[in-house]
């Protein structure tokens, strides 16, 4: 049996919660939202929040650069802000579109962001110019995710499809009909041979990377939105994330529901789970809501 124990709840952020990212040190993480608070956060030191910048809009997505030490930020209506975490000082910025931003991935020295306006912008990031524009749809961008051993970008849109681009020359290779409403999320497993997606029509859905993409699993996983999906480090089991408020936690191998994590069991969040983290520290779960928190949570076997 898994029991769940509640670490700790972060607050200081005056807005909804949006995105989560790691850093380069396994214990800490950084968190932002409608406040335009981008906050690194300590699993070591609970509750000690750092505020590390502060942009005008609302913040959805974030990416960090590992061999840079930089901290992409994606501001709506605006665009990129590049912070050097040494200094905590903006290096660079990008002006986009007018747009909302959900979803930022790198891939061979790229940067592939997603934006409500239908776009997946692709930007060098060495020049921090931009390569291309892959405009597949008049609808959002909600999520990406990269195969690197297909050389293959998945992005989940608005209008209730996945489509799976090429990662050497950017042509759309496939659309699959993969949902009945928005496709709010997209991972692949650890092995890259499945593609895990979740909707606004509250659906998990497994398709087989390997076999162009053939439906292998659907399950009505929540009561409302799926909002994001993350994998454990070892690849064993994954989280789900709702607008239910409920976090609930999957065997990867089999898809069976392991555990719900939810208020009344767990002291869990009030409202909408906008985004989960599993972090390499002490396998702690990271979550946060629209109720302004973010919560850390442990499991025991």
């Amino acid at each position: 049996m898994i029991q769940v124990e509640k670490i700790d709840t972060f607050s200081g952020h005056r807005d909804c919660v949006y995105a989560l990212e790691k850093s380069g040190d396994k214990h800490r993480f950084f968190s932002a939202g409608g406040d335009g608070f981008v906050v690194r956060w300590n699993l070591q030191k609970p509750d000690v929040g750092e505020l590390i910048a502060k942009v005008t809009n609302s913040v959805y997505a974030m990416a960090y650069v590992p061999k840079e030490n930089h901290l992409w930020i994606a501001q709506n209506q605006e665009g990129i802000h590049v912070i050097d975490l040494e200094t905590k000082k903006e290096i660079r910025s990008l002006k986009l579109a007018s747009a909302l931003y959900f979803d930022i991935q790198f891939y061979d020295n790229q940067a592939f962001v997603a934006g409500s306006d239908g776009v997946i912008s692709v930007i060098d990031v060495e020049s921090f110019a931009f390569r291309k524009h892959l405009k597949a749809a008049d609808v959002s961008v909600r999520c990406l995710a990269i195969n690197p051993i297909e050389r293959e970008l998945a992005a989940g849109y608005s209008d209730n499809t996945i489509k799976i681009f090429d990662l050497k020359n950017f042509e759309l290779k496939k659309v699959i009909p993969a949902h009945n409403n928005s496709v709010f999320t997209i991972k692949y497993s650890p092995d890259f041979t499945l593609l895990l997606s979740g909707s606004r029509d509250a659906r998990l859905k497994v398709w087989n990377a390997e076999q162009d993409y053939k439906q292998e699993e659907e399950i009505v996983a929540h009561t409302f939105a799926i909002n994001h999906l993350a994998f454990s480090p070892d690849g064993h089991r994954f989280v789900t994330c709702s607008m239910d408020k409920s976090i609930k936690v999957w065997d990867a191998s089999q898809f069976k529901l392991l555990k719900v994590i939810d208020r009344a069991r767990h002291a869990g969040h009030g409202t909408s789970v906008n985004k989960v983290w599993w972090s390499d520290y002490e396998q702690q779960i990271v979550s946060c809501s629209d109720d302004r928190t973010v919560s850390v949570w442990q499991l025991h076997e």
